[in-house]
């Protein structure tokens, strides 16, 4: 059995219906809404966030959901999805896994104006049924993914990122929205319990590993989604790359820096760049990290009782740094 069925294998009823409750959140009065939105759903990628919903409730709740995690896994993924939609017509990407982006396809004002639509629908569920702890973890997550996007590419214009402030901005960028999803599970069965912390700390933690991991792939690690070399031609740094600059003589890092800054569309410096990185053990330190905070949340995990969904959870966060893209 492929590890994404065997992590779903536990939550698979609730995946199921979930899916269903997740397209009537989505209806609109406005014909050309529902075939946009119809669209989306229909390419779908593995619904990560949601199981982690659904499996941190049921973890903590006797393997019992309520109605409450069917909207917390809705919200997250409706802001997700408004997420990703905003994303392409900023990074003016014309494909998303696989598929035309809604900006290709319908150009980027109505993207934008589904993007927000979406939104609005994600947070009128939670008000519209009185979840305002599930509103106020979903809002907290969207200022932090802002925040972090934009601490990204202010620091890119000057490549001065240190390590710390690399760490900062993945927390905000891709850690924060799996920590939403995990304190959303324990919050929608057990409210205002220390559970709610324990797991967004958890989620938090997958999600810098899995953070550091894609930037690994930018390496040529495996055969991947993005071309190697794309967030060095991006300008943006990771950490193999800070961590080699922080290693590197003077001469060395006014070369590098001047390949990032002037030559990042030329392949063969952008490969004599790779080259550097993986020489000053850039990847084995970064790897090493990532690890790291994998260790961290299986330890979280440990302090919770043996369970079905306690075991898919731990294949979740092998899963994150062992993933081929």
């Amino acid at each position: 059995m492929k590890i994404v069925a065997q992590i779903k294998e536990p939550v698979y009823k609730e995946m199921e219906l979930f899916e269903s409750k997740f397209r009537d959140s989505m209806t609109s009065k406005v014909a050309l809404l529902n075939r946009i939105t119809y669209y989306i759903v229909n390419r779908k990628g593995k619904q990560m966030r949601p199981m982690f919903v659904f499996l941190t409730a049921k973890l903590l709740n006797n393997g019992e959901v309520n109605e409450r995690t069917y909207r917390g896994a809705s919200v997250i993924e409706l802001i997700h999805t408004a997420t990703l939609v905003h994303d392409d017509v900023v990074d003016e990407s014309n494909k998303r896994r696989g598929f035309f982006s809604i900006n290709a396809l319908w150009k980027n004002k109505i993207a934008v104006l589904v993007g927000d639509y979406l939104l609005s629908k994600g947070l009128l569920l939670s008000i519209d049924n009185g979840d305002f702890d599930l509103l106020k973890i979903i809002s907290v997550a969207v200022r932090e993914m802002s925040e972090g996007e934009l601490l990204q590419i202010e620091k890119a214009r000057r490549l001065d990122i240190t390590e710390n402030v690399y760490y900062d901005i993945i927390r905000q960028k891709t850690a924060t929205l799996i920590a939403a999803c995990c304190s959303l599970g324990a919050c929608s069965v057990k409210p205002e319990s220390k559970d709610v912390e324990a797991f967004r700390k958890f989620g938090e933690l997958c999600g810098m590993a899995f953070q550091i991991k894609d930037d690994l792939f930018d390496y040529g690690a495996q055969k991947i989604g993005k071309p190697t070399g794309i967030d060095i031609k991006e300008q943006k740094m990771t950490l193999p790359l800070i961590y080699a600059l922080n290693n590197s003589s003077k001469k060395e890092k006014s070369w590098v820096i001047n390949s990032i800054k002037n030559h990042n569309k030329d392949k063969k410096r952008v490969k004599e760049v790779i080259a550097f990185v993986k020489e000053k053990g850039g990847l084995d330190y970064a790897v090493a990290k990532m690890l790291q905070y994998r260790d961290q949340a299986l330890q979280l995990l440990h302090s919770y009782p043996e369970s079905d969904y306690r075991a898919a959870l731990e294949l979740m966060v092998n899963y994150v740094v062992d993933r081929k893209k």
